[in-house]
């Protein structure tokens, strides 16, 4: 599989590809009366890998087809570079998109399905020819030139509708969901070899997933949508670190962020009813700015230290273990702090028995106050 990538590379750093940014802006786009994306404004610039993210249903696959044409948004305006494209068919657009099921024609075969692109723009023949053996080759697929589809695994599948979307040399890749379909370890792989060769070649990608450990792991920049709606748009970092409100502090993180409603009291304390958590000042002026004095306290289970409770240090938050949750190289533990059920990361080799008491604190550099009401975050 290396040889493979490694030589692909170099057959596409001899391509010349146009590079080109996209543009969205205020794009919308209903069915019915169903607001799929609403007025969408996002960038992404020449060479960029931006992902888009989100839970199903989102919008994000819709944004993506406007982008390539298969739905003409109802508002708004899409630019591939400099230019206009709203009013373009898809095969004027220039751009290769490799779909969720590869949307290989079944009844051709990997021939035709290679050599497809480059009979609609009407290269010779001969062109043709040498190209999809080049990339047949250089994919090992060269054996399966004359089988159909469906006489191929999901990873030569993939293979096929890569290599079909390159050939064309495009000036944006478009990708909806292009690794789902495989096996977890030849995902997690093929994961690595397409962010490697989308730097190497340098072509403008716009992904679609929402699995948010490949949008983490490839994306230069992640774009969070809900309910058609654009939550943040940041990288990586600046997402899990500094999300823009409760809704992408709890979607990005495994397991998701522990939220605890609360009102900020005189003395600079969220009050949370089972417990109360003291702020800096500084912090505690930030969480001011809020719609009203009710608000909500995040903590990602990773920023939560445990010990037990019969150490001499007693302070902090009770706790008592209900469930643990081993994975390896983390051991998850559920504890109940009174009516709330509170999930912390510690090392695997943490001894606790179900039922165990214990004292947690939250890591204060890390913890997030959102208003309770707009959801925004506040600190």
């Amino acid at each position: 599989m290396q040889r493979i990538f490694n030589g692909f590379i170099n057959y596409l750093l001899g391509l010349v590809f146009a590079l080109a940014k996209v543009t969205l802006k205020n794009v919308t786009k209903r069915f019915g009366s169903v607001i799929a994306v609403n007025k969408l404004s996002l960038e992404a610039v020449d060479k960029e890998f931006v992902v888009l993210l989100g839970p199903s249903g989102c919008g994000k696959t819709t944004a993506l087809r406007c982008i390539a044409g298969l739905e003409a948004p109802d508002e708004g305006e899409i630019y591939i570079g400099d230019e206009l494209v709203n009013d373009l068919d898809p095969k004027e657009r220039n751009v290769a998109m490799v779909f969720q099921s590869y949307a290989l024609y079944p009844h051709m075969t990997v021939f035709k399905n290679l050599a497809f692109p480059l009979e609609n723009a009407k290269v010779p023949k001969v062109e043709i020819e040498r190209k999809v053996r080049q990339v047949a080759k250089l994919l090992r697929i060269e054996a399966l030139l004359d089988r159909k589809p469906k006489q191929l695994s999901g990873g030569q599948r993939q293979r096929v509708a890569l290599g079909r979307a390159i050939i064309r040399e495009p000036q944006v890749f478009l990708m909806d969901e292009p690794l789902s379909n495989l096996d977890a370890k030849l995902r997690v792989y093929m994961r690595a070899e397409l962010k490697k060769l989308q730097k190497e070649i340098g072509i403008t990608t716009i992904y679609v997933t929402h699995d948010q450990v490949e949008a983490m792991t490839m994306g230069d920049k992640i774009a969070i949508l809900n309910e058609g709606l654009l939550q943040h748009v940041g990288t990586p970092d600046e997402i899990y670190f500094h999300p823009s409100n409760m809704f992408v502090a709890g979607f990005i993180g495994s397991p998701p962020t522990n939220f605890f409603g609360c009102t900020l009291t005189e003395n600079n304390a969220l009050d949370c009813k089972e417990f109360v958590y003291s702020l800096p000042k500084e912090l505690a002026e930030a969480a001011r700015s809020g719609t009203s004095e009710e608000c909500v306290l995040g903590v990602r289970p990773q920023d939560i230290i445990v010990y037990k409770k019969t150490a001499k240090k007693e302070e902090g938050i009770e706790a008592q273990l209900d469930v643990t949750e081993p994975i390896g190289d983390q051991l998850i533990l559920d504890l109940k702090v009174g009516e709330y059920l509170v999930k912390a990361v510690v090392s695997p080799d943490f001894k606790a028995e179900v039922g165990d008491e214990f004292w947690i604190t939250f890591q204060i550099d890390k913890v997030h106050v959102f208003d309770k009401k707009t959801g925004k975050t506040l600190v």
